[in-house]
């Protein structure tokens, strides 16, 4: 635009100079023809200055339609990566319907029988919900049985692919449920039930108060008497590690009630708040939150303190429950806030018990471990023992026992928001809490001082509110 307005008055100049006649007067014609030069000559700079922006419009706008295309098409492709990504992993985890038409099936045929049978099968009331699966061979569903709500939990067979490594529960496509044979007395049941539970938690003292209740529990229509088909379904359910668990502390309040079952499908209690702590989010969220602010939000979706003190008593009465209970130890070999949870009343619940087995058996399956390192001697997610390289198999001892494991998942949860007047003498028991050693000798003396010092102290603070 400067350019043609430089040439305009260049133009205008001359033209003046033009037109002038020697005394000074404007020829008029002169001045039209003039006129009529200087316009066309500024038409012919103005094409040229304008043919110029309609080419850098129309590339510009070429270059934004790409863009747009290319990152529409960006999106389309991951949206599709990621809607298949998620029905893949749900129609691999999610299978229960396959596991309900396996278990009518035997069910109908008269093999098994429960106090879950008629209303998943016939009667249509045990419904399946929302899928809550981790892992194929435990299928895991929340549901409703009747006006019960409940958690409804059935086993199947892993894919090919996965490493099962050592287990204590037998993993097969579906129970064959052909133990005990046709035939077999209830005597005979019995002995075998017996030298089960004595392979599970060892030769403890009361077992026979265990077989009483196991017995009670496979009486599903309460007659007084086992039928082959409900003994079918027993002997599936006691292979279970959770199962066992259940009835080994069904007179205690920090396991979810068995609600009933069919076969190796069981109906347990809804927990309302799980897990322990934190905020469940989509996996793509996960990925790009750093981990400082994971753990503060996981800290904000806490209860108040004391009601989170009264959850941590909870936990550790748990601890005292399984370690030296009523019918042998137990070990926590997963310890995470995902296997816990609590009431509205704010009681502990213990929500995945697969993990938590019986040291006994966990000492067998571990003596027959081969091993090259420590790493090698992992059970679960928490119970180690050492590596013999002598003999290249896993020791029997764990490193840590349950308290040790329990301290260190509660100490950022229980010191967050903690009294000032305890805070400290707090943070000092979780510590030597964690520090506690399986393998030491003075180990259960520790471990039970730790235990009180840290219930006592949790429980003065909170003794005298309503959350108490």
């Amino acid at each position: 635009m400067l350019l043609i307005a430089r040439e305009v008055r260049r133009l205008r100049s001359i033209t003046l100079f033009i037109i002038r006649s020697p005394y000074g007067e404007k020829h008029p014609g002169l001045v039209s023809a003039v006129k009529c030069g200087v316009s066309i000559m500024a038409r012919g700079l103005i094409p040229w200055i304008w043919l110029k922006r309609p080419v850098y419009i129309q590339a510009r706008f070429s270059y934004l339609h790409m863009k747009f295309l290319f990152f529409s098409w960006l999106a389309v492709f991951v949206g599709s990566w990621v809607v298949y990504v998620e029905y893949s992993s749900y129609t691999e985890l999610c299978r229960g319907h396959e596991c309900k038409n396996t278990i009518c099936d035997k069910f109908q045929k008269g093999v098994i029988d429960g106090s879950a049978c008629n209303s998943l099968c016939e009667k249509d009331t045990l419904y399946l919900g929302k899928c809550l699966s981790a892992k194929p061979s435990n299928q895991v569903y929340s549901g409703s049985w009747g006006d019960m709500e409940g958690i409804i939990k059935c086993q199947m067979k892993e894919d090919p692919h996965y490493d099962l490594g050592f287990e204590l529960e037998p993993r097969k496509e579906s129970a064959s449920f052909s133990r005990p044979t046709k035939g077999t007395s209830m005597q005979k049941f019995k002995e075998m039930v017996f030298n089960h539970l004595k392979a599970k938690v060892g030769d403890q003292a009361n077992l026979a108060d265990l077989l009483t209740l196991v017995l009670g529990v496979a009486d599903s229509n309460k007659d007084g008497e086992i039928s082959l088909s409900e003994a079918h379904s027993a002997w599936a359910l006691l292979q279970l590690n959770e199962f066992l668990l259940s009835v080994v502390l069904q007179e205690r309040e920090h396991t979810p009630r068995l609600l009933g079952f069919c076969g190796d499908l069981y109906v347990m209690e809804k927990v309302p708040y799980v897990p322990l702590y934190g905020v469940s989010l989509p996996w793509m969220v996960e990925l790009w939150i750093p981990a400082s602010l994971r753990r503060s939000i996981d800290q904000w979706a806490t209860p108040s303190w004391p009601r989170k003190a009264k959850i941590a008593i909870g936990l550790f009465e748990l601890v005292e429950d399984v370690f030296h209970g009523t019918f042998g130890s137990f070990l926590m070999c997963d310890v995470s806030a995902a296997g816990f949870g609590y009431t509205e009343r704010h009681d502990i619940k213990v929500v995945d018990a697969r993990q938590i087995v019986p040291e006994v058996g966990f000492q067998e399956v571990m003596r027959e471990r081969r091993c090259e390192e420590d790493t090698d001697c992992l059970y679960g997610r928490d119970c180690f023992t050492s590596c013999d390289l002598t003999k290249h198999r896993c020791t029997t001892e764990v490193t840590q026992p349950n308290l040790a494991k329990v301290c260190s998942t509660l100490k950022d949860y229980i010191l967050y928001g903690a009294p000032s007047d305890i805070k400290d003498e707090l943070d000092k028991q979780l510590y030597a809490c964690i520090a506690l050693k399986g393998a030491s000798e003075q180990m259960e003396m520790e471990h039970s001082l730790i235990l009180n010092n840290l219930k006592t102290l949790l429980w003065k603070k909170i003794s005298h509110t309503k959350d108490s």
